[in-house]
């Protein structure tokens, strides 16, 4: 066993996501969340709380990134392995990472809704992440046969620091699933609100320890 895992132990493994402690020790607060986090929360969406609505598909952001910099028939390939062009809602994490290396600085929600023909760009820092939402739209939009879809961002609740985007994506996201779920349609989801946000720490742990996680 490397020393890696003596430092950093496995806290949860979760399907196809394995979080360690360093992972876990984000959601204490105040830190930036990373891609795991967010990934493990996507997959439980997936498996556990939407397993049996098949219109919705996550994309973990890892998965997003990959997207961002595969030639044309990665990209066709990657999209049918995830049924994609099938889904009739598709939620993406975006980050504003330009490079394959590990970075970036901030996380915005991206949902495509099939039936409204539109990709809607849910940013928590203004319009930050304006530039990567429509550039990874033209890239995308061939290969999931939506070319007439157009893009709209939304008005959503502003983070309060700098380091709650990723809190905010999976707040939204939750709350745009939950308004999918019922309603088949993103627009008009109602607002966010700012103890949603606060509490949803707290419930993230709760909700690794509830999944047999180490903590």
């Amino acid at each position: 066993m490397s020393s890696y895992s003596h430092a950093d132990p496995i806290a949860l493994s979760f399907n196809e996501t394995c979080l360690r402690t360093s992972d876990v020790q984000l959601l204490s607060g105040p830190y930036w969340l990373n891609d795991q986090i967010i990934s493990f929360y996507y997959e439980y969406l997936e498996r556990v709380k939407y397993k049996n609505n098949p219109d919705l598909l996550f994309v973990p952001p890892e998965v997003t990134q990959c997207m961002k910099f595969s030639d044309d028939g990665e990209l066709e390939t990657l999209l049918n392995q995830l049924e994609a062009p099938k889904k009739p809602f598709i939620f993406f994490v975006l980050n504003d990472n330009e490079s394959t290396d590990a970075g970036g600085t901030h996380w915005s929600l991206l949902v495509f809704s099939r039936p409204e023909k539109t990709f809607f760009h849910f940013d928590s820092l203004g319009n930050s992440n304006s530039n990567a939402s429509h550039q990874f739209v033209q890239r995308i939009k061939d290969a999931l046969n939506c070319r007439n879809a157009h893009m709209k961002p939304i008005r959503c609740l502003q983070q309060a620091n700098g380091y709650d985007c990723g809190i905010h994506v999976i707040c939204m996201t939750d709350n745009i699933a939950d308004n999918v779920n019922r309603f088949e349609c993103v627009e008009g989801v109602g607002p966010l609100h700012q103890d949603t946000i606060s509490a949803k720490r707290s419930d993230l742990i709760k909700l690794i320890q509830s999944l047999g996680g180490k903590i």
